[in-house]
């Protein structure tokens, strides 16, 4: 296993990696929280690109370019909203990180940078996203593939601690 997991706190949209995952809704158009900011930050050419690609369906994920931004793209994945846990959230989690790695991998991408996908106003259980997130990665990465590195950067102090305790 030689790729290389690491958790940040830092602006999601200033960082220099192949691909940054964005958490979107299903319209792919933006949104509020991350997905507004990275939005924002791309420039309307991104919304120009998001029109053409239909939406996408929770647990799948798709690729643009990320235009201004310093990642070259960005992988849209639209996560689960909790609703108890008994509607399958935690597989559809689980896809949103799968085809996420899938995709960057499927397009030679070196390194990709995560934010914390559900935990916002998808109320999914921190805890409980952070080890599917985790254990998601760790299964990716026991197969070669071109990922040499994967980032989950994190917008609270308290999400870089939970990532980093269970990344030991």
């Amino acid at each position: 296993m030689n790729t290389i997991l690491e958790t940040l706190q830092a602006d999601f949209t200033t960082l220099n990696v192949d691909a940054i995952v964005n958490a979107a809704n299903s319209s792919l158009l933006g949104g509020g929280g991350v997905d507004g900011a990275i939005h924002r930050a791309a420039g309307k050419e991104l919304l120009a690109e998001c029109r053409m690609l239909n939406g996408c369906r929770t647990g799948e994920a798709k690729i643009t370019r990320g235009y201004n931004l310093k990642a070259r793209h960005i992988i849209h994945t639209v996560g689960p909203v909790w609703n108890g846990g008994k509607n399958g959230e935690s597989e559809k989690l689980r896809s949103c990180y799968a085809n996420s790695l899938r995709i960057a991998a499927a397009h030679q991408l070196a390194s990709i940078a995560f934010p914390c996908i559900s935990t916002g106003v998808y109320r999914f259980p921190p805890d409980q996203a952070a080890q599917i997130a985790l254990e998601t990665v760790r299964d990716f990465i026991t197969q070669p593939s071109s990922l040499k590195k994967i980032i989950f950067c994190c917008f609270e102090a308290a999400d870089r601690q939970r990532y980093e305790a269970l990344i030991q």
